[in-house]
């Protein structure tokens, strides 16, 4: 049950089976001026929104969710990019290719290995 403030029930105002629902239960009041998205408006060259509208339509999506969708993609491809990107200039700096890191990997999991067995109890 949504009600706004100004006609929320008092359980004197309703009749006696209705008096004893609202003993029971809470009364849960829906705001709709609190929204959790905003609307933002986009302009899209003609083709590429009729394939966008296409695609929505193709695999049930409103076009928010594959906005939304293409938004996710791109901050985690981006992220990848940067990521990837420390990585090779870390990796230059200290004078490390590509076939390095097999065998540094190997070295670290090996170390790691040795250390959490050592600090096991014996048994």
């Amino acid at each position: 049950m949504f009600l706004s403030s100004s006609r929320a029930a008092t359980a004197s105002s309703l009749p006696s089976a209705g008096r004893d629902i609202v003993k029971r239960c809470r009364v849960v009041r829906y705001n709709t001026s609190m929204r959790m998205s905003r609307t933002l408006s986009i302009t899209l060259p003609p083709e590429m929104l009729s394939r966008a509208e296409q695609l929505a339509q193709r695999e049930s999506r409103t076009m928010s969710e594959l906005v939304r969708e293409a938004l996710r993609h791109y901050e985690r491809t981006r992220w990848w990019e940067e990521t990837n990107a420390y990585g090779r200039a870390r990796a230059e700096h200290l004078g490390l290719t590509e076939a390095d890191v097999v065998p540094l990997v190997k070295q670290v999991r090996k170390e790691r290995r040795a250390r959490a067995n050592s600090r096991r109890p014996a048994k």
